[in-house]
């Protein structure tokens, strides 16, 4: 009998032992720096978003978080090199998630899937898009913007974030419903495109009022609609796509935060909830609107069902209209 509770104390002792040493990794994490892969250039909303979420959240979490660009292919790019890296709590991946799932979508054998390779984090908010143009455009809203594009017979460029981008799939669908045709120009993000709008070498762009907004501010471009179900708050004048008679042109433009699949529960429970008390900070907020960011946080459950819910979508809105990428 004796010798039975030794065994067991022995065996308990050694389970403990176990436990601890699986359980230490976890618990002092992070014991270095966090690399955070953005799937578009510096400068492009989803490059500002990450930014600003990753500077709270380093101090919060008492280790840097070296921000990497990673741009190209509507974001698989990144999505791929994000999915590759090791499921150890040091790689996240700060999404423009509508953009990848349309890209997802899109692509006949996409390097990585949001659902397939991560585990989610949190939803961190959302940012508008809408229509700007060059300012020597003889239009002064959507109405006038269309007659001038039909009245170009297919002669003239459009721009977008690149191929497989919500900028690309946008634009696709309004030429669609508007029964006219340009040349496609797709760029890497947000900050090679503008350049060009702004040097009147593309005609008109679907691109993020964060991106934007400066370059509108300082009379560079001009704002014809949103494509969001409510105007900005940065420009009440400007009305929306709906408001100016193109109805059902409402999009969702989410951002999210994930890691690799395999990474710890407990990370990914501590990432959620310092991430939480960023986005709930009034101060965070506020800065935030100034720059067209609309902060949303969804738990990790929640974003699981969002990102299911984007991927259906953009298939079947991809396939109805049988866009193909360029």
């Amino acid at each position: 009998m004796n010798h039975f509770k030794s065994l067991l104390f022995t065996l308990l002792g050694l389970l403990t032992v176990s436990n601890s040493a699986l359980a230490a990794p976890e618990t002092d994490w992070p014991k270095k720096p966090i690399v955070a892969i953005v799937s578009f250039p510096a400068g492009g909303s989803t490059d500002v978003f990450a930014r600003s979420v990753a500077a709270p959240l380093s101090e919060a979490l008492g280790q840097s978080i070296v921000v990497e660009n990673k741009p190209g292919a509507g974001g698989m790019i990144g999505l791929g090199a994000a999915a590759k890296a090791a499921p150890d709590g040091y790689t996240i991946h700060i999404s423009a998630m509508t953009n990848q799932s349309i890209s997802s979508a899109l692509f006949k054998n996409p390097p990585a899937d949001l659902q397939k390779d991560f585990a989610p984090v949190a939803l961190i908010g959302t940012i508008p898009h809408l229509i700007v143009v060059n300012p020597t455009v003889p239009a002064k809203n959507l109405p006038e913007l269309i007659a001038f594009i039909k009245s170009k017979k297919g002669d003239f460029n459009y721009a977008s974030q690149g191929n497989g981008s919500l900028s690309h799939l946008e634009s696709t669908l309004f030429m669609q419903r508007i029964g006219a045709t340009g040349t496609h120009i797709p760029y890497k993000g947000s900050s090679f495109a503008l350049p060009d709008l702004i040097a009147g070498n593309t005609l008109m762009m679907f691109d993020s009022v964060t991106a934007s907004l400066p370059h509108i501010q300082s009379g560079k471009l001009r704002p014809i609609a949103i494509a969001a179900a409510d105007r900005s708050p940065l420009m009440p004048n400007v009305p929306t796509l709906g408001q100016d008679g193109m109805k059902q042109f409402d999009v969702e433009n989410f951002y999210a935060v994930y890691v690799p699949k395999g990474t710890s529960p407990a990370i990914i429970a501590k990432l959620e909830r310092e991430i939480r008390k960023i986005l709930t900070n009034p101060d965070f907020k506020a800065r935030m609107a100034t720059q067209g960011i609309h902060p949303q946080f969804a738990n990790s459950e929640k974003l699981a069902e969002i990102t299911a819910e984007e991927a259906n979508k953009w298939t079947k809105v991809v396939k109805s209209a049988n866009i193909k990428v360029d």
